[in-house]
């Protein structure tokens, strides 16, 4: 088992900037891929970003972003502490979201544990 414990939502205004972070406990493999998801309303969860991590990751792991916060996010982590971490800047009313940690276990098949989310606004 695997728990998440997610941190650094809360409302922010239009260009401005907020750090989340996640933190993974218990079972925790020397490589695993974490990473961000956010869920608007109305709207199916989608990938923000993630990175491959773990341990066993001596140079930086391999990143992924979708194309929407390319260039005004940037995710990276904590292999000792087995945290991750995600810099949001330039925000835009259109990155209003629930946030969900993911960690996934890697194998045949991959196994996935999710954060509890948190919820980001950007307004005025």
């Amino acid at each position: 088992q695997v728990q998440l414990v997610e941190s650094g939502g809360g409302l922010v205004q239009p260009g401005g900037s907020l750090r989340l972070s996640c933190a993974a406990s218990g079972s925790i493999f020397s490589i695993y891929v974490m990473g961000w998801y956010r869920q608007a309303p109305g709207k199916q969860r989608e990938l923000v970003a993630d990175i491959t991590s773990g341990v066993a990751i001596t140079s930086g792991g391999s990143t992924n972003y979708a194309d929407s916060v390319k260039g005004r996010f940037t995710i990276f982590s904590d292999n000792a502490k087995n945290t991750v971490y995600l810099q949001m800047n330039s925000l835009k009313p259109e990155d209003t979201a629930v946030y969900y940690c993911n960690y996934r276990q890697l194998g045949v098949p991959p196994y996935d544990y999710w954060g509890q989310g948190t919820q980001v606004i950007v307004s005025s």
